[in-house]
């Protein structure tokens, strides 16, 4: 009987075990199909939000002024590599967007038929920008003090710019050069007459114009873009605005530059613009930042110049980075007078963060040529163009001979003589945090993948001070804004407007 009791009892205690074996069962399938439920719902939200193309300005909202977060991983640029941000802006090149033929269209250069010289009755050509007139020079007394009253006098719409006819004007004396030109025309600017070009003495000016053609690629440097625009309106033909989807480390990013175009900003200038679309990014560029950077202007000089049509050998074609704004003086220089040999380089005015901050010396950086020598020596890579050894590239000699000329590189402008600006890292404390992140994965140290380089409080720190990233110090002389060749003159004209880079505003 107590072996019967013994028996039940084991039973019993074995019931209750597994009742609670199951309701622990129970339990983990619930907690599990809970956490299921919870991650499902996070997959959707993450889901939605990628499908905004404003995901890293919402991303943005949240880093505000901390912006630590820590670098960013290969798997985690893939990632977002895969969710493109500018999917939204890609359908303003759609086949149903009125702008679907943005990215394709040609573009036919034609004759510049602005009149820049002027015959006198003695036989004497003088250039119209570079020439004081003076009351003694007409022989009715007039005194023109304007160029636009000049060229309405001289009839500038009866020009025929085929064979570049101009008016004569009578005159009692020859070209008299006002300030800043040069040589018997008064057409040379300082920037060439004090320049290391060596065949100054063969110089004479054009009868028909050349077409300028200058390429960059841009990322966010859209003030430094109005710069550009109103310094070279007069003296370039067609500007070659290469935008991408990707930036340079191979982040999917925005179209900001195509945002912009399509809703009028540069309507000013947008008939003398070709967009180029860039729509992938190099194969190898993540590892090598080095590729990234140089298909940039690979694409840029290709892709752009198939789209123009009417090219002739002596045009010139040049390649600036966004933040390289050549003086009008200079190219207008190249475009109207012959004996220049090439390829040519530009001396820049070096800033650091804004004009404020001057460097010593100038940047000189190898720039352009004739479309000639461009296709024939270059193959159309821009690439090869800024690299300075031209003269070891297969076909320079054949070009050279076929030329007629000794080809010797040369620069526009002097180490005191500035024939354009570099303004490097000119932006908003923002600006630089997306300079920062943006840069190919190859200029090391990349200074973006260090979390507290890219806190704004620190970044207004360094363009308080003038200091790297490196922690070093400047030593850089006090500016004027009232200096000679302190910024663009467009600049300079709306200071109010651009007051970031052309006063520190943390001094």
């Amino acid at each position: 009987m107590a072996r019967l009791h013994s028996h039940l009892a084991r039973m019993k205690v074995r019931r209750n075990c597994q009742r609670h074996l199951l309701l622990g069962t129970a339990g983990v399938c619930l907690l599990s199909l809970f956490y299921c439920y919870k991650t499902l719902q996070q997959e959707a939200l993450l889901q939605r939000l990628s499908s905004y193309s404003s995901l890293a300005r919402f991303s943005d909202f949240f880093w505000q002024d901390t912006l630590t977060t820590s670098s960013i991983s290969e798997t985690d640029r893939q990632t977002t590599v895969r969710k493109n941000p500018a999917d939204e802006d890609l359908l303003l090149l759609g086949s149903s967007s009125p702008y679907r033929d943005l990215q394709k269209q040609l573009h036919i250069l034609q004759d510049d038929a602005t009149v820049y010289f002027v015959h006198t009755e003695r036989g004497d050509l003088c250039f119209v920008d570079g020439t004081e007139i003076k009351s003694n020079m007409l022989e009715d007394g007039t005194v023109v003090k304007h160029k636009r009253e000049l060229l309405e006098q001289l009839g500038k719409n009866e020009s025929n710019p085929k064979d570049h006819k101009v008016t004569s004007m009578r005159e009692r004396s020859k070209c008299i050069c006002r300030q800043g030109w040069h040589g018997p025309n008064c057409g040379i600017p300082t920037v060439v007459q004090h320049s290391n070009l060596p065949t100054k003495s063969h110089l004479k000016p054009r009868k028909v114009s050349r077409r300028i053609i200058n390429a960059i690629n841009i990322n966010h440097e859209f003030d430094l873009l109005h710069a550009r625009f109103h310094e070279l309106a007069d003296a370039v033909d067609l500007f070659l605005v290469c935008e991408s989807n990707y930036t340079a480390y191979g982040q999917a990013k925005p179209l900001n530059f195509l945002r912009l175009l399509v809703n009028g900003t540069f309507d000013y200038i947008k008939h003398k613009i070709l967009y180029v679309f860039l729509d992938h990014f190099p194969e190898g560029g993540h590892a090598n930042g080095w590729i990234a950077d140089d298909y940039l202007r690979t694409f840029l000089s290709k892709n752009g110049l198939l789209r123009v049509q009417g090219l002739r050998p002596d045009d010139v074609f040049i390649l600036d980075d966004a933040d390289e704004i050549p003086l009008q003086e200079g190219i207008l220089f190249l475009k109207l007078y012959d004996g220049w040999t090439e390829p040519f380089a530009i001396h820049m005015r070096k800033s650091l963060y804004g004009f404020f901050w001057r460097q010593p010396g100038t940047l000189d950086i190898l720039s352009g040529c004739t479309v000639d020598m461009f296709l024939t020596v270059y193959k159309g890579d821009g690439i090869l163009l800024r690299r300075r050894d031209y003269y070891t590239v297969p076909g320079f000699r054949e070009y050279e001979k076929k030329s007629g000329q000794i080809l010797m590189q040369w620069s526009i402008g002097s180490p005191v003589h500035y024939a354009g600006w570099h303004c490097s890292w000119c932006f908003t404390p923002e600006g630089i945090y997306n300079k920062l992140i943006s840069a190919q994965n190859g200029d090391f140290p990349r200074w973006g993948d260090y979390k507290e380089k890219r806190k704004l409080s620190y970044i207004k720190h360094l363009i308080k001070t003038g200091g790297w990233f490196d922690g070093s110090l400047s030593n850089y002389p006090l500016t004027d804004p009232k200096e000679h060749m302190f910024a663009p003159k467009y600049l300079l004209e709306n200071f109010d407007k651009y007051r970031y880079i052309l006063q520190n505003p943390y001094a």
